[in-house]
């Protein structure tokens, strides 16, 4: 299960909100080894397309080494889908390779509801899990 805060929730809300139609994606960071997502990065979508995310490479190196440095892991690693479920994509599936982060995706193809929701990607295999959002 993933608990999450609501500020860190509604932090990735309003990255997919602000970057639609273009998908939002980016990490919240967390202890090593604790699944406690504490540090909320937005990333450059480096495609800015309405159907596919990357990492900017030389973006993602900086944010990598930086939880590094800090015995920080990728805790949760999110993005949105701009015209479809909230729910991985081949392509979303074949790029997982956090097999300990939690892959949040958020649908904002409705415009007023968002859809939140929350994998597990481990050798190709996607299991959704409960999201628990705490004050």
């Amino acid at each position: 299960m993933l608990t999450i805060s609501r500020e860190l929730h509604d932090k990735i809300v309003a990255h997919a909100r602000a970057d639609h139609p273009d998908e939002a994606c980016g990490v919240i960071a967390g202890p090593a080894g604790s699944d406690r997502p504490e540090r909320f990065i937005a990333m450059a979508n480096a495609e800015r397309s309405p159907t596919f995310y990357r990492f900017d490479s030389a973006e993602q190196f900086r944010v990598w080494r930086d939880m590094d440095d800090n015995d920080e892991e990728p805790i949760v690693i999110y993005h949105s889908h701009t015209a479809t479920d909230a729910y991985p994509s081949r392509t979303d599936i074949s790029y997982a390779s956090e097999p300990q982060a939690h892959y949040v995706l958020v649908s904002t193809r409705d415009g007023n509801e968002t859809e939140f929701r929350s994998y597990r990607i481990e050798e190709g295999k996607v299991t959704e899990e409960p999201v628990s959002v705490v004050e």
